[in-house]
């Protein structure tokens, strides 16, 4: 099963806590103040790190989706 990383823009308020959990995932777009999703499609071995970012990401702007092969 693989899964897709979600990001509310309208939501996040630039805490930047996804990129310290997962740097080769989320980004920043510092002209917007939000994430920027680098890797829509991780693969499953970053499962933990993203899983981590969702959790502790102050704003609830992330979230995981399922997706069946």
């Amino acid at each position: 099963m693989s899964f897709r990383v979600v990001a509310d823009l309208d939501i996040c308020q630039g805490h930047q806590m996804c990129q310290a959990e997962a740097p080769s995932v989320f980004g920043f777009d510092e002209d917007a103040d939000v994430v920027e999703v680098l890797t829509e499609h991780p693969d499953e071995s970053l499962r933990p790190q993203v899983q981590a970012a969702v959790t502790y990401c102050p704003a609830f702007a992330l979230a995981i989706e399922e997706e069946r092969a």
